[in-house]
């Protein structure tokens, strides 16, 4: 095949002076994309989950339909702008080896980068990265900034040791004031009592294509958690959960995190240790659409969960899956899940030894994929962002 021309971005880069010290340079718009949509994501870890899906679902969507002209910001290890001037990293220090997560040095670049842009719409996937000071450079171009609220201020309380009502007050007040001067949220469950926002627009997860029914696949006994493992993620109770099962099934957790050490601690000391395996992250989505067709059930534990983006992709794959009933993807997985009361690791148990008895349903499974594709959620998400702009009465944003 012959090699790919260089895209409008990198011949116009080409010519243009390097960027002062400590900015990413700025792409030039592609006359065939519309909106010009940056992203901003401070929790893009090498080994992160449902937020670097997102966003690298929706690069490949920009990329392939041209209907949008899309920018990456996130912390990086250099500094400026990728070949293709559409991934703009920002200097940071690592934070976290397990996750490979970075905290950046202060936000000057980050805002120096949007008012280079001069975007349509930003989207600020977190409230930590100076978020007014994003809003007030993205704004002096006229482009609205969303919010989009993945987390709550119970999920940060709970991965936090310590008095859980202190954590809760102090983060409901960063919320509110990061949430104050953007033009609307993003959102699957209801912001209003971290942000005294309402939400704006619904946030939409999709599925990649590899997670579809694997009926070649033989099912194992075990079960299985794949996630982040760390204090908020319910691990620790799914570990009494299987202490207590009557049946002494193999637990198979599926991730990386800095609870790993203390939750091996956990398992030996409930006498689990011949039953729990630790395995690394799988960044192979391949690899890990096999790994929920070979268990017997995969279960979300976590009772904080703003989506549940493991449930969607494990049911697509054929796996029974377990999860709390406070989880908001359960409700797109009629006859494919089994919820618990939040809390309780005895109605835990319970929910996975039913799901460890149901029958796979390859159709059921086939037909998920097909309502949640990535293509289809990005597309309505498009849609979405343009009627926001066009609105007459479009969201303004709070005066301070």
């Amino acid at each position: 095949m012959p090699p790919e021309p260089p895209s409008p971005n990198s011949a116009v880069l080409s010519l243009l002076p390097p960027p002062a010290p400590g900015v990413a340079r700025a792409a030039t718009r592609q006359p065939a994309a519309g909106l010009r949509v940056v992203d901003v994501a401070l929790f893009y870890g090498e080994r992160s989950g449902g937020i670097r899906t997102y966003l690298e679902a929706k690069a490949d969507y920009a990329r392939r339909t041209r209907r949008f002209e899309h920018h990456l910001v996130v912390p990086g290890r250099t500094h400026g702008a990728s070949d293709d001037g559409l991934r703009h990293e920002q200097r940071s220090l690592r934070l976290a080896a397990s996750n490979g997560y970075r905290i950046p040095l202060g936000g000057a670049g980050l805002q120096a980068t949007l008012r280079l842009l001069a975007p349509d719409i930003v989207l600020l996937h977190d409230p930590y990265w100076t978020p007014r000071l994003s809003c007030r450079a993205a704004h002096e171009h006229g482009a609205l900034v969303v919010a989009v609220h993945h987390s709550s201020v119970a999920l940060h309380a709970a991965g936090l040791p310590g008095p859980q009502e202190l954590y809760k007050a102090a983060l409901r007040r960063w919320y509110r004031r990061a949430y104050v001067e953007v033009d609307g949220v993003m959102s699957v469950v209801d912001p209003g009592p971290d942000t005294h926002r309402p939400s704006t627009l619904p946030l939409r997860l999709g599925l990649d294509p590899v997670f579809r029914p694997r009926p070649e696949i033989v099912r194992a006994d075990h079960v299985l958690y794949a996630g982040r493992l760390s204090r908020e993620k319910g691990v620790r109770e799914l570990l009494q959960a299987a202490a207590a099962a009557p049946e002494p099934w193999p637990l198979h957790l599926l991730g990386t995190g800095p609870a790993a050490d203390a939750l091996r601690e956990r398992a030996d000391a409930l006498g689990l240790g011949g039953r729990v395996s630790f395995m690394p992250y799988l960044r192979d989505r391949e690899a890990l659409a096999k790994e929920f067709a070979r268990a017997r059930c995969v279960v979300l534990p976590g009772l904080h969960e703003t989506f549940g983006l493991v449930a969607l992709e494990a049911a697509a794959c054929g796996a029974a899956v377990v999860t709390a009933d406070c989880t908001p993807s359960a409700a797109l997985l009629d006859g494919c899940v089994e919820i618990f009361r939040a809390g309780d690791s005895a109605n835990l148990l319970a929910a996975i030894e039913r799901a460890r008895r149901h029958t796979p349903d390859p159709q059921a499974a086939a037909a998920l994929t097909a309502r949640h594709s990535w293509d289809a959620a990005l597309s309505q998400e498009l849609d979405d962002l343009e009627r926001l702009l066009q609105a007459p009465d479009r969201p303004q944003a709070r005066s301070v």
